[in-house]
């Protein structure tokens, strides 16, 4: 800790992060406010500053992946019970509105908006295949071949509230 005398040293910072990364983090605040910059911890600040910007594109594709997962399974499962359906609508609200809310704490994610869809498709359509094979109840099973290989969504649809897959609207 830095105390009056400010004893922290750019080493027991450094070996603070291995200890107790919480206290890491305060005490590199408090450098930060204080200007004290001779002893900050910069190989770490810069690596967590770094995975902070890999977590925020992370979290994107995550949610971009689980909403166009859905959106597949409105368009290619059209004809599931509402009550499948209603889950999958609820889904597609929810991620939604946490993709909104992170583009608009963090604006500079839109750049990434085009590569975050090219890393999330995949891994959408996977799921939406997976997903679809579990069909019960009598259901239709869909054949892989159903689901584009190309995300066939823009980035308005996607983001906008009433839109619910190609053939499918609330």
């Amino acid at each position: 800790m830095i105390t009056e005398n400010n004893d922290l040293s750019h080493t027991s910072l450094t070996s603070l992060y291995e200890q107790d990364f919480q206290l890491w983090i305060e005490q590199t605040i408090n450098c930060l406010k204080n200007n004290h910059f001779n002893i900050l911890d910069t190989d770490h600040l810069i690596e967590e500053l770094n995975d902070l910007g890999s977590s925020n594109k992370a979290t994107l594709e995550s949610n971009l992946a689980i909403l166009m997962a859905h959106l597949l399974k409105l368009t290619v499962q059209a004809d599931a019970p509402d009550t499948m359906k209603n889950s999958w609508y609820n889904s597609v609200d929810e991620h939604r509105q946490r993709i909104q809310k992170q583009l608009q704490k963090t604006p500079s994610l839109k750049s990434y908006w085009d590569s975050a869809l090219l890393e999330a498709y995949p891994d959408a359509r996977k799921l939406a295949i997976k997903e679809g094979k579990r069909a019960s109840w009598g259901l239709r099973i869909p054949a892989e071949t159903e689901y584009p290989l190309d995300c066939p969504f823009s980035q308005l649809e996607i983001l906008d509230e009433n839109f619910y897959g190609i053939f499918q609207s609330l």
